[in-house]
């Protein structure tokens, strides 16, 4: 009887994490494609717009989240270098956020992945020349196909676009300027916040951030949005279902790393690249080339390679911890 109760309850699990990491996959690619047809093809050219209004459902959504449905508890900022520190993240984390968006209006999603998946590189060097961090020479070793790839997909890609490509880097860039800021300036002992917390506080912040810069740079998008709302009333519900649509991946993401291993959030993590590129294909029809197509695989290689490299180093010291 216990064996089938454990049994059962394996299963319930087991289906219960499918189902996760399918919401997951579906969110993240949804939001990144839903972006793109807003941005390029339905002729939405407010990206910092869009951007904001992510940021108000991030906000509104967490709050009830958190507060009412208790999702997670609620964590309080103890001190004003706290809320400072928050700020400045959710600064980094607008610019991220706005240049991935604007990069979008002006490259396919495939290439904007490609440039996407160099994010370990950039990672690695603000890691060193910020906190002096240095890893071990395989794991720099693995990096060399990242960036190459990119500079052979590059080379090969069709719609390339110069601004496009500088917006993506810049994004890529800021992405993991981020992650590694938030490790220094929220690693103390006590004030560390979950996910969910911090995108709590961040995404008011962000909101606060991206609402005179809408009004300064994209002036006529309220106008727009206002006017064409009444002609074509369906741009409310693809605003309204991206905006939910970028809340769920940030919670799908919170959730997936809480029901599953580092590792296997590492493979999923590498494989969801891949998924969606094909799917943007399938969707948007873009061109792609074979020189393309072997730059993101050789990129894609090196991110993997990467991520093994650093699991055995940490394998390493951890057992070289307990001699």
């Amino acid at each position: 009887m216990s064996t089938a109760l454990a049994w059962f309850e394996a299963r319930k699990q087991g289906v219960f994490t499918a189902c996760l990491i399918t919401l997951w996959y579906s969110s993240n690619i949804g939001v990144l494609l839903l972006n793109k047809f807003l941005l390029s093809n339905y002729g939405f050219a407010y990206p910092i717009f869009l951007t904001m209004c992510h940021m108000s459902a991030c906000a509104v959504l967490s709050y009830i989240s958190i507060v009412f449905l208790r999702i997670v508890p609620i964590q309080m900022i103890k001190s004003r270098s706290q809320f400072f520190r928050i700020v400045t993240l959710s600064i980094v984390f607008c610019g991220s956020v706005v240049g991935g968006n604007i990069s979008l209006k002006y490259l396919p999603v495939s290439f904007n992945q490609a440039v996407g998946a160099t994010t370990p590189f950039f990672t690695a060097l603000f890691a060193y020349v910020m906190t002096m961090k240095v890893e071990a020479w395989l794991t720099y070793a693995c990096l060399v196909p990242v960036v190459s790839g990119v500079v052979i997909a590059s080379g090969g890609e069709p719609s390339f676009h110069l601004y496009g490509f500088v917006m993506c880097i810049s994004a890529t860039a800021a992405r993991a300027f981020k992650s590694v800021l938030q490790g220094v300036l929220l690693s103390d002992e006590g004030e560390e916040l979950d996910s969910m917390n911090l995108l709590l506080y961040m995404a008011p912040i962000a909101v606060g951030v991206l609402l005179p810069a809408a009004l300064i740079m994209e002036a006529d998008a309220f106008s727009y949005i206002i006017s064409i709302g009444f002609q074509d009333r369906f741009i409310w519900f693809l605003l309204i279902m991206n905006s939910t649509m970028a809340y769920g991946a940030n919670l799908c993401n919170f959730l997936v790393t809480k029901h599953t291993s580092a590792l296997t959030l590492q493979v999923l993590g590498n494989a969801k690249g891949a998924v969606a590129v094909v799917i943007s294909i399938l969707v948007f029809h873009n061109p792609v080339t074979f020189i393309g197509i072997a730059g993101y695989t050789m990129t894609v290689m090196g991110v993997v390679a990467y991520g093994e490299s650093k699991r055995r180093c940490r394998m390493s010291e951890l057992r070289a911890s307990f001699i």
